[in-house]
């Protein structure tokens, strides 16, 4: 079967052209669109249906920073053991440490200001481990950037933890 990156025909690399990836996915879903298909057999239409499924999910998997990343990781043997290894740099727990104490104190103040300043911090920390993770993959470097894909996905649950509480004080 093929992987997400062979499906739309691209490099199998972190910089993925994202100009490239949406006009290939749109040539995929035009291919296995449900309207070509409305005359054709139970099975027929079971196959494009289950097509244009695996293009969605390879789409929104190569769009994204994170997931993108993540499956790299996979394809390349790399077990990113999210559930069961959570171990990470004494550095990077002390910010989240810190990280976690300023949201409190934002949320508790009903602190906009504040908020918006945690979460440009945060921002700024999620593109820059983006840029180090492209270049662990780009370099082969599965194993390092395995441990980069676990910093982000804390990095991107925080993110919409703060999405959450703007909600709520904004709400």
């Amino acid at each position: 079967m093929q992987n997400h990156f062979e499906l739309f025909h691209l490099p199998q690399r972190f910089d993925t052209d994202m100009a490239a990836l949406d006009k290939a996915y749109r040539e995929v879903q035009n291919r296995v669109h449900p309207d070509k298909f409305i005359n054709a057999t139970d099975t027929e239409k079971r196959v494009a249906m289950q097509w244009a499924t695996r293009a969605n999910e390879a789409y929104q998997t190569l769009k994204n920073p994170y997931k993108r990343a993540a499956y790299l990781c996979e394809l390349n043997g790399i077990d990113l053991q999210t559930e069961s290894n959570t171990a990470m740099p004494g550095e990077f727990l002390m910010q989240q440490m810190e990280w976690r104490e300023a949201l409190e104190e934002a949320k508790a103040a009903r602190d906009i200001d504040a908020l918006e300043a945690l979460n440009a911090e945060l921002q700024g920390a999620r593109k820059a481990e983006v840029r180090k993770i492209g270049e662990q993959l780009d370099a082969q470097d599965f194993a390092e950037a395995a441990h980069g894909v676990r910093k982000l996905m804390f990095l991107e649950k925080f993110s919409t933890e703060i999405g959450h509480i703007f909600e709520h004080i904004e709400g």
